[in-house]
């Protein structure tokens, strides 16, 4: 079976077509912004198109545009198709191949860092937050931190860690757990939303 996997929620875009767990081929570009223009593009330069009977969608957290683009993506193709879609956390994608306990600390909105701490195995044992940068560096981790904000919490942190820059890419998908795979597409935000209804 070939699945396409669709990773947006950073500034990378990257696709990556799977016939069963061999990798086909993939597209991994670190672009700020454009997913939007590029995304669809870089599908249709896959073999075949990228046509797919499933689907590995990215459900962030992360750039709340790059995640939503992803997931319209997914969904439209999904029908075309008529290929089943599921969702996977973004975080877990950095922490999949790494083969060894990990926090993982990527871009969040408004300043704020996604924070995330996972096992060897890639399975996260703590809840995903978006905390400031003193209340991140206030916290427990892992000797090992991961992704695109690492080095500057490692900075915070002094001694005793080590930061590795890494985005996550579609090509990664297939390391992922089948526990992580979710069929209910809804973004992961990673936290509050900002506007609240009156009286709450």
């Amino acid at each position: 079976m070939r699945m396409l996997a669709i990773e947006t929620a950073t500034e990378a875009c990257s696709v990556a077509l799977f016939d069963g767990p061999v990798l086909v081929d993939a597209r991994h570009e670190v672009l700020g912004r454009g997913h939007a223009e590029r995304l669809v593009p870089m599908i249709a330069e896959l073999p075949g198109k990228g046509r797919a009977a499933q689907i590995r969608v990215s459900l962030g957290p992360g750039s709340f545009t790059g995640v939503r683009i992803g997931l319209a993506v997914a969904r439209a193709l999904g029908v075309a198709w008529n290929a089943e879609v599921l969702g996977y956390p973004t975080l877990a994608l950095v922490a999949a191949r790494l083969g060894e306990a990990a926090t993982i600390c990527m871009n969040g909105g408004h300043g704020e860092w996604f924070v995330q701490r996972f096992d060897a195995d890639g399975l996260p044992t703590t809840e995903v937050r978006s905390l400031t940068h003193q209340a991140a560096a206030a916290e427990s981790h892992e000797a090992l931190i991961v992704g695109n904000r690492a080095e500057e919490l490692v900075s915070m942190l002094g001694t005793g860690h080590t930061a590795r820059t890494v985005l996550p890419t579609a090509a990664d998908v297939f390391s992922l757990s089948a526990t992580l795979l979710t069929t209910d597409l809804a973004p992961i935000y990673g936290r509050p939303p900002d506007a609240k209804l009156p009286g709450t």
